[in-house]
């Protein structure tokens, strides 16, 4: 499996149609974020996940305006949003 590193945020997202199996990691301090099992095909111009690998993977922060910011779960690194219910099934999230 590779080891992908996400979310650095320097003039697109190169893994947004990245399908191969693998770990994406926090790309400040190599923290296991996502796996590519919950990896799904978005209109988003970001990689679109339904759920993190390990419950500490992220943190997570309530905004005023709807979506809850994501940052790594180890080094806070800003990693974008998740989306509630904009997930590939009914139910499920979209980070």
């Amino acid at each position: 499996m590779d080891e992908m590193t996400y979310c650095s945020f320097n003039g697109g997202e190169e893994y947004k149609n990245h399908f191969e199996p693998g770990i994406y990691v926090c790309s400040e301090c190599g923290h296991e974020l996502f796996s590519s099992k919950s990896k799904f095909e978005h209109s988003s111009p970001w990689p679109a996940f339904s759920e993190t690998i390990h419950e500490d993977s992220v943190s997570k922060q309530p905004e005023a305006w709807g979506p809850i910011k994501v940052c790594c779960g180890k080094c806070g690194n800003g990693l974008g949003h998740e989306f509630l219910y904009d997930g590939p099934k009914e139910g499920l999230s979209r980070f």
